[in-house]
Parts: C-alpha cells; sequence; structure tokens
C-alpha cells in the first residue's frame, strides 16, 4: 500500500476542515470550529491497481496574525489550496501560500478548491479572477464543503497525480 501526505493549505476559514470531513466521512457541519496547529485524518482510496492511504494534513488557516509554518509541508506528495469563493482576498492569499509552499515541496502536484461556490449570490471568486491561475497551468475546481460539489474529484484528482496514475 503506498502512503501519500496531502496538506490543505488556505486562510482562515475558508474551509479546509470542512472540506476534509466531507471526504473522509461525507458529514458537513454548519458549526465553525477553528483549527488549532494541524489535525491529521486518513483515508483509502484505490487509484488504478494501487491502494492508497492518503494522510490529510489540516493546517490551521493563515491570517494577518499568524504565519502557516512550512514545516507542516515536509514529506507532503501535494497539497490541495483552498480559497472561499465568498472572499477574494482569500484567492490571493492561495497564492502566496502555493509560492512559500512550493519553496518547501518541490514541484509536487497541487489544485486548487475554490469552496463555499454554492453561495452564488455571495461569490466574489468568477472565472475572471481565476484565469490567470489557469494561465499559469493551474489545475482549479469549484467545490462546496456544505452540498459536496467536487469534493470527491478534488481528491482523488491529486491523488491521481500523486501516483502518476
Amino acid at each position: 500500500m503506498l502512503q501519500k501526505k496531502i496538506c490543505m493549505l488556505g486562510a482562515f476559514a475558508v474551509g479546509k476542515t470542512s472540506l476534509v470531513s466531507r471526504y473522509v466521512t461525507s458529514m458537513f457541519s454548519e458549526k465553525y470550529l477553528s483549527t488549532v496547529g494541524v489535525k491529521i485524518d486518513k483515508k483509502t482510496l484505490v487509484v488504478g491497481d494501487e491502494t492508497v492511504m492518503l494522510m490529510l494534513w489540516d493546517i490551521y488557516g493563515e491570517d494577518s496574525m499568524q504565519k502557516v509554518q512550512m514545516s507542516y509541508l515536509k514529506g507532503a506528495s501535494g497539497y490541495l489550496l483552498v480559497a472561499d469563493a465568498t472572499r477574494r482576498e482569500t484567492l490571493d492569499k492561495a497564492a502566496s501560500l502555493h509560492e512559500r509552499a512550493r519553496e518547501v515541496t518541490g514541484d509536487v502536484p497541487f489544485l486548487l478548491v475554490v469552496n463555499k461556490s454554492d453561495l452564488v449570490a455571495q461569490c466574489e471568486i468568477d472565472d475572471a479572477a481565476l484565469q490567470p491561475l489557469l494561465n499559469q497551468g493551474w489545475s482549479v475546481l469549484r467545490g462546496s464543503a456544505k452540498t459536496g460539489l467536487g469534493v470527491e474529484e478534488a481528491f482523488s484528482s491529486l491523488t491521481q497525480r500523486m501516483v502518476g496514475g
């Protein structure tokens, strides 16, 4: 069995914990719980003929007071950047975290999830905002931890890229 470490990166309160919870347990809670440090979950899936144990490192969100400790990224096989569709500045935070993460991880696969995409009326991240990232070759998915939209796809797509499938 392969073991792969995936780190969840993003600004404070973008829904990293909710995405992991939806993926691992198929559950969503409206209650906001701030992550302290790092929370690690596991999920096993099959990619092609490989069984892969994912170690999902849910790292606390970055805000103006607290920078993410990039040492948490050591040994990561890939990472999910998470932005909140209702807060445009979280896309900029995801881009800056990506730059810093690259310094630690090198050229590992990553994917940007624009979470909370179900909140259409409050959406501040439109296709035009995403275009420069797409032009740089980023993989971007719109998702929702609440509805489950894109969640399975985000983790399985990243895992396939990590195992070369």
